[in-house]
């Protein structure tokens, strides 16, 4: 159990934090599947391939491989739209039960709110198929200032605590990529917990320098916070 005092706002990031962003991933799967099906022949089933590839271990060139195995000769038009797809489809998905709780839990004690970096509109659905909207105080994606502000950019941190008039220890910010998430929080002397759940997209991520958060927890259940 990890024990924190003297807490007064939780801000939480998103993917493998409080959903499991594999649902997501194989969400987008179905729905890419789905529109592509609608376009050209595929002899084997486009989804279960996806999903196969990216448990192999495949990032980034996924679409790629499944035109190419599918021998397909209009795959230089089909990338972008494939990934537009991806990025804009509603998804199905669900909060992780700990972290549901977690939400009802804190919500009349502390002041809540999320930091989420991606593309937009793909965080925005998530954040409305997951209904945060009524779970949260404050919601930054930081995608609406650019990408240059996603995280490790101090940014939405430095706004959260000009918003509550908070810093220091009086934060805490709970996530789970070690390489990039907790750099600006500790540098603001934020209270940091990395939920390492298993099978999440970086359960094996290596903490960068400066990165290594204060606390690691299995889950947000681990956590117990007083004001």
């Amino acid at each position: 159990m990890v024990r924190i005092p003297g807490v007064q706002a939780v801000v939480f990031d998103l993917d493998d934090t409080l959903y499991p962003e594999k649902s997501f991933v194989f969400s987008g799967f179905e729905a890419v599947a789905a529109q592509l099906g609608r376009r050209v022949p595929c002899p084997f089933d486009a989804a279960a391939r996806m999903r196969l590839l990216f448990e192999q271990g495949v990032r980034g060139r996924i679409f790629d491989q499944l035109l190419a195995e599918m021998h397909c000769a209009e795959a230089a038009d089909l990338i972008p739209l494939m990934i537009e797809w991806y990025r804009t489809h509603w998804p199905s998905i669900e909060l992780f039960v700990d972290a549901e709780r977690a939400l009802n839990d804190m919500r009349s004690r502390f002041r809540l709110a999320l930091v989420s970096d991606g593309p937009l509109a793909m965080q925005r659905n998530k954040v409305s198929a997951l209904g945060l909207a009524d779970r949260l105080d404050l919601i930054i994606l930081t995608d609406q200032w650019g990408r240059e502000f996603w995280k490790p950019h101090p940014r939405a941190f430095e706004t959260i605590q000009n918003t509550w008039g908070l810093e220091g220890p009086a934060c805490l910010y709970v996530a789970d990529n070690v390489e990039k998430d907790f750099l600006s929080p500790l540098r603001l002397g934020w209270r940091t917990v990395r939920v390492h759940r298993q099978g999440g997209v970086y359960e094996n991520a290596q903490a960068a320098e400066d990165g290594q958060p204060e606390f690691e927890a299995g889950s947000l259940s681990e956590i117990e916070l007083t004001t």
